[in-house]
């Protein structure tokens, strides 16, 4: 963990023409999610995030675009590996104990969730000092479009807050190698209201940087995320309309660029 976050500091201190090698911009244009960048700029006036990132796919293994990865420092690739590897094992971990809360038949009842082919990323986030924290947020307020995130948060710095009843509440800097772990707002569709996806935010620091490493667990894109069958009833009813999760994911920037959540347009 340690070594991971030290290589991804030493690739975001690289200078920008070598970062923008594993460019998130196609030919300099066209946008996509992988690779080195920040969000779409839709508009001349919006307001970016003050922010570095580092977006990459991790799962399905056979399905990772190592040329986005970055080369330098070369203990990256095979720190990321190993990463993923056992974060895998506390995500599968926390949902089969999330399924047992549910009273699911099974714990693999949430895991069964996600398809053939779900996806995880890796986003690496880099928060350079800020002269004017007042002005801007590391990131934006929004809550993650996954079912799960697994968060490694800077040891040293705060920056991560959390809103409860109209209070944004703030996240101190853990250390001792600790996870935080957010539920997506999937999982709350999946499991019809009971886990919620809370609204979150990133500020800024005036005179220190800011590490820090996401890991998000997805659906398979084509399938439709929805409340689990197992969980409806006459009593309890659907709340939530069935999509895409290729859709929704798409839907979910739109929102964002909003500053709304998505889930918002699905209940029912």
């Amino acid at each position: 963990m340690d070594g991971l976050i030290a290589a991804s500091r030493e690739f975001f201190r690289e200078p920008l023409e070598e970062k923008r090698a594993y460019s998130n911009l196609i030919g300099g244009k066209q946008w996509q999610l992988e690779g080195y960048g920040n969000d779409p700029v839709k508009t001349q006036d919006q307001i970016m995030d003050w922010s570095d990132r580092l977006h990459l796919r991790v799962e399905p293994e056979d399905e990772r675009n190592l040329d986005r990865w970055p080369g330098h420092p070369e203990s990256f690739r095979g720190l990321l590996h190993e990463y993923t590897a056992s974060c895998k094992r506390v995500k599968d971990g926390i949902l089969r104990a999330m399924a047992r809360l549910l009273e699911l038949g099974e714990d693999d009842g949430i895991l069964n969730q996600f398809g053939d082919k779900g996806t995880t990323y890796a986003r690496f986030n880099y928060y350079p000092a800020c002269p004017r924290p007042d002005l801007v947020l590391g990131i934006r307020p929004h809550s993650d479009v996954c079912v799960l995130t697994l968060l490694l948060m800077d040891e040293h710095v705060a920056g991560l807050q959390v809103l409860r009843d109209g209070t944004w509440y703030r996240v101190p800097p853990v250390r001792d190698h600790t996870l935080l772990v957010n539920v997506g707002v999937s999982l709350e569709i999946m499991s019809n209201g009971v886990f919620w996806g809370p609204v979150h935010r990133v500020v800024t620091n005036s005179e220190k940087e800011r590490t820090s490493l996401a890991m998000f667990y997805s659906t398979d894109l084509e399938k439709e995320v929805e409340p689990i069958a197992e969980l409806l009833g006459e009593k309890q009813p659907a709340r939530y309309r069935k999509i895409k999760f290729r859709n929704f994911v798409a839907e979910h920037y739109e929102y964002f660029s909003k500053r709304e959540r998505v889930i918002e347009s699905l209940k029912i």
